[in-house]
């Protein structure tokens, strides 16, 4: 593949998506009764509220995020996560993002969703959004069971560049010409280096960000 195809990339939550499918997870996991509700519950929305404000300790939330897929076989994670997918993240999915992909899938762009959220979470996702390829956050699998650790640098905030920049020398793309849609200041590291960035309803910190680097502001929300 020649390096004359445009990237167009895209943050998933809250972003493509009009909520954040970690965060939604943990909330599926207490509905369904499969984790200490207080306790998760309490834990789930403490994470959020760190990563809305820019202070996210990654390896702690991980810690804590991906030990509950520990607990499952691949079997019964698989049979949850095709609920989940019916229930929790199929009504989130706007016209509008649907309409943004075929967009750039008529101009022949290749399109890639770069994600802090596990790759157990968000594969899903992005195969319903008929995406040519994700990066996500790894979670650790020996001899076909999680084991709640991560494997290799989790792609958030400067980790999303040292992850992408990884993918480019194995695909042979480029950055020319390229495209990030995201709503959250955690991703102005990428944002920066992009030919094209484009902040999507976005947090106040980016959003006053954009409008000083006259970087376009759009909404995906139907």
């Amino acid at each position: 593949m020649g390096s004359t195809v445009a990237l167009a990339i895209f943050d998933l939550d809250n972003t493509l998506i009009n909520g954040d499918s970690d965060h939604g997870w943990g909330e599926f996991l207490v509905e369904q009764g499969l984790v200490d509700k207080q306790y998760y519950q309490d834990k789930n929305d403490y994470y959020l509220q760190q990563y809305q404000l820019g202070q996210l300790d990654i390896h702690e939330y991980l810690e804590f995020s991906l030990q509950a897929l520990t607990q499952f076989s691949q079997e019964e994670l698989s049979r949850l996560h095709n609920i989940f997918m019916q229930h929790k993240i199929l009504p989130l999915i706007s016209k509008k993002s649907r309409q943004l992909i075929a967009q750039h899938r008529q101009q022949g762009d290749y399109l890639l969703i770069i994600t802090a959220t596990n790759l157990f979470v968000t594969q899903p996702i992005a195969k319903e959004l008929a995406m040519d390829d994700i990066i996500a956050t790894e979670a650790e699998i020996i001899n076909g069971q999680y084991t709640g650790k991560v494997a290799g640098i989790p792609s958030f905030q400067d980790g999303k560049v040292k992850r992408l920049s990884a993918w480019l020398e194995k695909t042979g793309l480029t950055l020319q010409g390229s495209y990030f849609y995201s709503d959250s200041r955690n991703d102005l590291p990428l944002l920066k280096l992009v030919d094209h960035p484009i902040v999507v309803d976005a947090d106040a910190t980016l959003l006053a960000h954009a409008k000083q680097h006259g970087w376009p502001s759009i909404s995906l929300r139907d």
